[in-house]
């Protein structure tokens, strides 16, 4: 399994997963179809579908650009009304296959909207996962809650994705890394990991790289809102619970002016 990731509009990512024993490939929200289309040829590559994780157009406004681009082209997504071009809707469990070796399956992350799809990938035996979670983990942080709650951020963020393996690779939906971490270190100055990781990242960024992807471990390791069940942490923002210390993180980072 090889992921080629593709840098769209202001600080979007769309990706390319292939299969390398087909040359078979599948886009996560290929927002600049053209774009995506370019680097699949470039690499001799078949696109089989499109897996879109939610209906915001600069994840899903380019479904109908490249079903004319690539005549009948499925078009997978939490929901046929919402997400743009959607042909086939996935719901919570259910699998892709791509090329000979690659399985997808669909995880419900519901929050940032209501049918958040994250894609969880896997290739053969040997390789680490893979999952892209569109804008409900960030490196470091998770999506803003424009039609959930913070209950439904726990369960998409501390439940659902924490579970997976914590080798997974971590692929999500914008290049904000040094400004998230630069937050994650307000609620740990003393966290070890969150500083290398900003020094990192940072270089990268000066290095005109990507900071993707991260890990399920490293993320349990520097980004607060999966950091939520430490009573370090719900201490720090002055809550009783995980759910609660969550909604409270979201709020002062929605005001955070690093």
């Amino acid at each position: 399994m090889r992921i080629h990731h593709i840098a769209c509009l202001q600080d979007n990512y769309s990706y390319l997963i292939v299969d390398e024993s087909t040359k078979e490939a599948a886009a996560v929200d290929p927002v600049e179809p053209e774009k995506v289309l370019e680097v699949a040829s470039s690499h001799g590559l078949t696109l089989k579908f499109v897996l879109t994780t939610h209906h915001h157009w600069d994840h899903a406004g380019g479904n109908d650009k490249i079903k004319q681009l690539v005549p009948g082209i499925k078009v997978y997504g939490g929901s046929i009304e919402n997400v743009k071009g959607c042909t086939d809707k996935v719901e919570n469990g259910d699998k892709v296959s791509l090329g000979a070796e690659i399985t997808i399956l669909a995880l419900h992350t519901p929050c940032h909207t209501q049918g958040h799809i994250s894609y969880y990938v896997t290739g053969k035996e040997d390789e680490q996962p893979a999952v892209f979670t569109g804008d409900t983990l960030f490196i470091a942080s998770c999506g803003k809650f424009f039609e959930g709650t913070a209950e439904q951020m726990y369960q998409s963020l501390n439940v659902t994705l924490a579970s997976l393996p914590k080798s997974t690779r971590v692929y999500c939906g914008h290049e904000y890394s040094v400004n998230n971490l630069q937050f994650a270190l307000t609620l740990e100055p003393d966290n070890l990991r969150i500083q290398q990781k900003l020094t990192w990242a940072r270089n990268q960024r000066q290095a005109g790289q990507a900071t993707i992807p991260s890990t399920i471990e490293d993320e349990l390791e520097t980004n607060p809102f999966m950091r939520v069940d430490l009573p370090e942490i719900q201490e720090r923002v002055g809550c009783k619970s995980p759910v609660e210390a969550l909604g409270e993180i979201r709020k002062q980072k929605d005001n955070w002016r690093g």
